[in-house]
């Protein structure tokens, strides 16, 4: 278990509901989709409706310092077959990206290949105590995009399993791009957290409210606090 997941959890029952494309900019064709994973006619752009409501202040935030920018929600509710899906894809293209044979792995290289997914992707647990955050509503994965729509860059894809993925990779460095990159990325990270958020440790573009890591997090921050998740998983879309 992750350190999170010791967090109680008293479900609050807030509906999940559609993140509005005529505020967000959406990615579409859904990455997740489109490489096979089972969304049938559900739709990963859905949230807890207390966290939209956050994330359109984060929106408000950015366009008063930058008029015309708009977060883009790269993914948000994810139904726990989905991400069952995602790791088991993610980690037979580790493999082969390492030139391994998924199927033909000895148990130190299978452990090996799975410390490293479960760094960046949860466990598709179907136990209530332990959701995986994204099947709560309450975590997103976010850029952003400038008044022209451009993606900014932020150093690094979503979704790359490397040190380049933690928030503060670029924080130390002297290159002008990497400061520019760490830059953006501190700029996402202040409206967001200023919004209410909080922001995955290993993950740039993840951030999270009202879901365990959420609460373990605040608590981190905070020791005197008592806090616990208000959402666990929800049903299908």
């Amino acid at each position: 278990m992750k350190p999170y997941q010791h967090v109680a959890i008293v479900e609050c029952g807030e509906p999940l509901l559609p993140i509005p494309e005529s505020l967000f900019a959406l990615v579409s064709p859904h990455p997740y989709a489109t490489v096979g994973a089972p969304y049938g006619e559900k739709s990963p752009f859905y949230l807890r409706e207390g966290v939209l409501k956050h994330l359109i202040e984060a929106q408000a935030l950015l366009q008063k310092e930058f008029p015309g920018w708009r977060i883009q929600v790269f993914d948000a509710y994810r139904p726990i077959a989905v991400q069952q899906y995602m790791v088991d894809y993610t980690f037979r293209d580790v493999a082969q990206s390492k030139g391994l044979s998924p199927d033909r792995l000895t148990e130190s290289e299978r452990e090996s290949l799975l410390e490293l997914v479960y760094e960046f992707w949860a466990v598709p647990s179907l136990n209530p105590a332990t959701p995986p955050p994204h099947s709560t509503g309450g975590a997103i994965d976010v850029t952003l995009v400038d008044e022209f729509g451009q993606a900014v860059a932020m150093g690094s894809p979503i979704d790359e399993l490397s040190p380049r993925s933690y928030p503060d990779h670029f924080a130390a460095s002297t290159d002008f791009r990497d400061r520019s990159f760490h830059e953006q990325r501190q700029r996402l990270r202040s409206i967001m957290l200023t919004a209410g958020f909080q922001q995955h440790p290993n993950e740039w573009w993840h951030f999270c409210l009202g879901d365990q890591m959420w609460a373990w997090l605040t608590m981190q921050a905070n020791p005197d606090a008592k806090v616990t998740a208000r959402y666990g998983a929800v049903g299908e879309v």
